[in-house]
């Protein structure tokens, strides 16, 4: 009974735990897509992928509900590929281990693929039972949400016939979503001629790790530590202090997650290693006091290395360790009429930093457009004063909400009939694909919702149990009450 496949509903429970068995972390899909067509198929149901790498599936009302609107179901087939330092899972063929904690479901070191695979495990059970009532139904199943949106991008308006859609990527069982902040990628470089290093220097290595780290979106205003800042800030002193020189950085490794692990190289003469160990300690006290109540493991280390043959040219690792000082990180403006809702913020997501060359990437979120352009900017002239290249890339529209929407209300007004308490109708600093397909589908009524996840995006991701059954339940009766076509 300790397996999740036989947790209630078994039949929600057994679809996510065979899809726990399909590696597909985003980028790396095709496993998972050729599952779900296997799964339809051995199910007798309508699917394809489109040329978008989306799977849709498709099934016809129960007789007497042909006259209903259709629904589409909509979840992201990807997950958010992070683990802890002690990991050797794969993503790319490992299955995720997973395990029951009390009300909670949880995997061994890595995140857990809940988001939004408790999504598509929902769809597949819809399209699976025969028991349900409901009118007719599509299923947008869709690819590499979690790095670009790859698969909403490349939507053609052909593909649904849909009057509502029904977004299973919300984390929190009771909170109708009705809209969402939109993102683009900022992406600051720049090549150089890397310089030898001191042969009479020796080289450490120092590792930043142990932090939450979390959603981008979701999380960013909880005040969390981004390891790649506590680094910038331990590098900053030891250049200024120690006579250290930058070798190589590697920071985070998704745009959507913040960081929780940071590792630099650096070289320091050897008069220098005692005082550049005294000051990772002093950085791992001061960190630690600072972050107290919100990170209880910010761990810091230094181990000796071998001496690299080069490094950063001494301007070159200045200006690009200034510019990572002082750019934005974190929450810029709350939504002055929702002021308890993030409208902008920054998230400094990957740093990458090699003897020739080094790359920083950031997400900048926002749902106002003129606030994305503005932040957008603001880092554009952070590292353009640093002679840094900056591109944007992968930029998508905020969901504007729709207060007025016909299926959202009808939701709320089930949700009090059956659990006897009100729903909460919201907007999020999250990016949902919403924005993207209401662009393609622009009378569609859309809405999100979920069963109750936590720390998506990190190891600690975990799925409330009880939640699962609630939202089940609930789907189930929405589906059966999917108002009639005018």
């Amino acid at each position: 009974m300790n397996e999740i496949k036989n947790l209630e509903p078994q039949i929600v429970w057994k679809n996510f735990h065979a899809l726990t068995r399909v590696p597909r972390p985003s980028g790396h899909l095709e496993k998972v897509q050729q599952f779900l067509l296997d799964w339809a198929a051995a199910h007798g149901i309508e699917a394809f992928k489109d040329k978008g790498e989306n799977i849709v599936m498709r099934k016809p009302a129960t007789p007497g509900m042909e006259n209903r609107k259709k629904a589409v179901m909509q979840a992201h087939m990807d997950m958010v590929p992070q683990k802890t330092a002690e990991s050797r899972h794969n993503f790319e063929t490992d299955p995720i281990e997973t395990y029951i904690d009390g009300e909670w479901v949880k995997a061994k070191g890595t995140t857990l693929g809940s988001d939004d695979g408790m999504g598509v495990a929902a769809i597949m059970a819809v399209m699976e039972d025969e028991s349900l009532e409901h009118g007719p139904l599509e299923a947008l199943i869709t690819a590499d949400e979690e790095t670009c949106m790859y698969g909403v991008n490349h939507l053609a308006p052909d593909t649904l016939t849909g009057d509502i859609l029904l977004n299973f990527d919300n984390e929190t069982m009771g909170e109708f979503v009705v809209g969402s902040a939109g993102g683009v990628n900022v992406t600051a470089s720049i090549s150089y001629k890397a310089v030898e290093a001191d042969p009479a220097d020796v080289a450490v290595r120092v590792t930043v790790k142990g932090l939450r780290g979390g959603h981008s979106g979701l999380e960013i205003c909880e005040g969390r530590a981004n390891a790649n800042k506590l680094m910038a800030r331990f590098l900053n002193m030891a250049i200024r202090e120690n006579e250290a020189r930058l070798a190589s950085w590697k920071g985070g490794n998704m745009r959507n997650a913040i960081p929780r692990e940071s590792e630099a190289v650096v070289t320091v003469p050897v008069d220098d290693v005692d005082e550049l160990q005294g000051l990772v300690e002093y950085c791992t006290e001061m960190f630690a006091e600072e972050y107290r109540g919100v990170e209880e493991n910010i761990v810091m280390t230094m181990e000796r290395v071998d001496l690299p043959a080069t490094q950063v040219p001494e301007d070159i690792q200045d200006n690009v360790l200034d510019a990572i000082m002082a750019c934005h990180d974190g929450v810029l403006r709350y939504i002055p009429s929702i002021p308890h809702i993030v409208e902008t913020s920054s998230n400094l997501a990957i740093v990458n930093v090699t003897p020739e060359r080094a790359e920083v990437l950031i997400l900048a979120r926002s749902s106002s457009e003129s606030m994305m352009d503005y932040i957008g900017t603001m880092l554009e002239s952070c590292f353009n004063m640093a002679g840094m290249k900056v591109e944007f890339s992968g930029r998508y529209g905020a969901w504007q909400p729709n207060f007025d929407s016909q299926i959202t209300a009808q939701m709320v007004e089930i949700y009090k009939e059956m659990f006897g308490e009100e729903a909460l109708v919201q907007v999020v600093h999250a990016g949902l694909e919403c924005s993207l397909i209401g662009e393609v589908y622009p009378d569609m009524d859309l809405v999100s919702f979920g069963p109750t996840l936590r720390s998506p995006h990190t190891p600690d991701e975990r799925c409330h149990i009880p939640s699962v059954a609630k939202f089940w339940a609930f789907l189930k009766e929405l589906l059966r009450r999917i108002p009639e076509k005018a």
